[in-house]
């Protein structure tokens, strides 16, 4: 991938968001502490440089059904990321994201959510999106439950909490 968007993978679009595949030059960038104009003054979180690091090892999480940038649309500030974890095991795709707590609380985090998992629903084989959530992390269950996702179970320190197609049309 260059230092500029891919024609191959368009960016998403909703409301206040732009959800951008990373490029080469902003993923170096991250790894190596360099700040980008175009970055919020937190970003990039731990998050995002812990994914970031992990490119090279999952070359797949840069695909069309990869990881992005969350974009705040106003700004043109980079304030968070999201992914699935490609490729697909039996139909279903793990989700993660994060936005810097400078932009937390505006609901950033359930539409860029919905926004991804409505792409990953239209990849091929794909049915469900899930995300896995620690039972002390109370925001990001928040953030799920408001993008349309449903709990489906609970262990001893972490919540599932799934999406499929059925589920967000009715929303």
């Amino acid at each position: 991938m260059s230092s500029s968007p891919s024609p191959t993978h368009p960016d998403l679009t909703t409301a206040r968001l732009i959800l951008r595949a990373w490029t080469d030059g902003e993923a170096a960038a991250v790894l190596n502490g360099t700040r980008q104009a175009h970055w919020a003054a937190d970003f990039p979180a731990e998050g995002d440089s812990v994914i970031v690091g992990l490119f090279a090892e999952h070359p797949a999480w840069l695909g069309e059904y990869g990881h992005r940038q969350v974009i705040e649309r106003e700004s043109g500030l980079v304030v968070g990321s999201i992914g699935l974890f490609w490729p697909p095991g039996d139909g279903t795709l793990e989700l993660g994201y994060g936005i810097v707590a400078s932009r937390r609380g505006r609901g950033y985090a359930p539409e860029a959510t919905r926004a991804m998992t409505a792409h990953a629903l239209t990849a091929p084989g794909v049915h469900t999106v899930f995300a896995n959530v620690e039972l002390s992390n109370p925001p990001s269950i928040r953030v799920l439950e408001k993008a349309g996702f449903q709990r489906w179970s609970t262990e001893e320190r972490t919540a599932r909490f799934g999406a499929t197609m059925p589920d967000l049309s009715q929303r």
